[in-house]
């Protein structure tokens, strides 16, 4: 006779199974890298041999985009596969900010702790930390270590000396480097500004052999966003590099610790299934001259909706399921990052409705085109364009120009410029760079993303005017 097992048994060797199918995954964002800030992107006065080697050995987006142009607009929409809109987070929140992302919202981190992944999140939050509900480990990981927010938002001046009380800043507290939601120590220089790359790295590495220590029948998902090369920048000063510039010199070491933390996943014999995205947040910040990056050949940066500012670079590794060295072009957005991701992992999508759609399928190059035609760009609660296909309107709004000024150098700001954008129709397959308008030749094009672009504002708003769609806001 046949020995039936008892369905518990059964249950258990299943979700056993499934748990060792499922890759682990590494998400790691940058923080103001721009679109031409790698060596696979066409680098200039610096090298990036490892993460070049994820491009190599997997795929790479050119039309990758962040959500907005500033940071903690852009996180969110990483977090929620939501535009930021949607879920209330504007800006960039600063030490006495009380809003942040919504407790309510499902994160990756929980569709993936809720489907049995151990999960660490590690480097620069800038989602709320004034109520730990907001925090990491109130949003879905397990732990958390790292500053809540940017690395600027200091009593410290851009040279490293500290700030005069009449300064506006000089209310900051040093950074609050935390541990769950303890403070475990604070930097107030720019000597320990320059540790951060090293420290949130070694902190990962050691997240990930306490992991590989325990239950390793549990895959895990480490969410790995640096502070840096965001301003100001600290380098070690043991940190050999041949860079001509201090930006360079921190992507490089940012590169060499990526290439440790990917030497470290194959020494815990996991490389093989695990899912690697490598990112930015957004465009560069470039009035800091030689202490930032490049967007090249796109326009403008950091803080504007062209696309200089939200495409940014976009790599994603994955051996025997992600196809090595394939460049794709389609349209992929931070939004989608939740989707996908969930998919491949089988974790159980919220109920709650999500802008982003699930590019699984394009990663793994069971389809040649992007699933995802269209993007929507707002800044703040402004509407600024939409893109279908190969055609971006920019619609009616003044920006933040890095044009016709001289930027700074040497950590300090140059000047910004002042631009006006009118209804304005980009061929962006012809003319990446933004700079001939052929609004006048396709009528009906301009007339066709009008309709789309008012849609976006009736359901999620321009300006002050709330759509109809969109959540609350978190506050404390």
């Amino acid at each position: 006779m046949r020995t039936l097992l008892p369905l518990c048994l059964i249950w258990a060797l299943s979700c056993t199974a499934a748990a060792q199918d499922r890759p682990n995954v590494v998400l790691i964002l940058i923080d103001d890298q721009g679109y031409a800030d790698l060596g696979c992107y066409g680098a200039q006065g610096f090298e990036t041999p490892n993460i070049d080697r994820l491009a190599a050995e997997g795929m790479r987006f050119t039309s990758y985009y962040a959500a907005q142009g500033v940071c903690s607009a852009s996180r969110s929409a990483v977090m929620t596969g939501c535009y930021p809109n949607r879920v209330g987070v504007f800006g960039a929140y600063g030490p006495e900010a009380k809003e942040g992302l919504d407790p309510s919202e499902q994160t990756l981190a929980e569709l993936l702790q809720d489907a049995g992944y151990a999960t660490y999140a590690v480097g620069k939050w800038h989602l709320g930390h004034n109520d730990p509900a907001m925090l990491p480990t109130g949003q879905g990981f397990d732990h958390y270590y790292g500053i809540p927010y940017s690395n600027d938002m200091w009593p410290v001046d851009y040279d490293g000396t500290p700030l005069p009380d009449t300064h506006w800043k000089s209310k900051h507290p040093p950074l609050p480097v935390l541990s769950d939601t303890e403070v475990d120590h604070r930097i107030s220089t720019l000597e320990g500004q320059g540790e951060l790359v090293r420290d949130y790295t070694e902190h990962a590495m050691a997240f990930l052999r306490g992991w590989g220590q325990g239950d390793r029948e549990r895959p895990f998902f480490l969410y790995f966003p640096h502070s840096l090369p965001h301003v100001p920048l600290g380098v070690q000063e043991h940190f050999e590099t041949d860079a001509t510039t201090r930006y360079a010199e921190v992507i490089e070491e940012i590169d060499a610790y990526t290439g440790k933390l990917m030497e470290f996943l194959g020494d815990l014999g996991v490389a093989d299934n695990t899912l690697v995205v490598y990112t930015s947040d957004n465009g560069p910040w470039m009035n800091y001259g030689d202490h930032a990056g490049s967007a090249l050949p796109l326009r403008e940066g950091k803080g504007t909706s062209w696309e200089g500012g939200v495409r940014v670079p976009c790599i994603v590794w994955w051996p025997g399921h992600v196809p090595a060295g394939e460049v794709r072009g389609g349209i992929v957005t931070a939004m989608d990052l939740l989707p996908t991701i969930a998919e491949i992992c089988g974790a159980s999508l919220s109920v709650r409705k999500i802008d982003g759609m699930s590019v699984r399928t394009y990663w793994t190059g069971e389809r040649e085109d992007s699933p995802r035609d269209e993007m929507i760009f707002w800044y703040g609660r402004r509407l600024e364009g939409v893109r279908r296909g190969k055609w971006k309107l920019t619609v009616p709004h003044e920006y933040r120009s890095y044009g016709r000024v001289e930027p700074g150098m040497g950590g300090w700001p140059g000047p910004y410029a002042r631009g006006r954008a009118a209804w304005e129709l980009y061929d962006l397959e012809a003319d990446v760079e933004e700079r001939k308008n052929v609004a006048d030749l396709h009528p009906d094009v301009v007339e066709e993303l009008r309709a789309m672009a008012e849609d976006a504002r009736q359901r999620l708003g321009d300006h002050d005017m709330r759509g109809s769609e969109q959540r609350p806001t978190g506050k404390v």
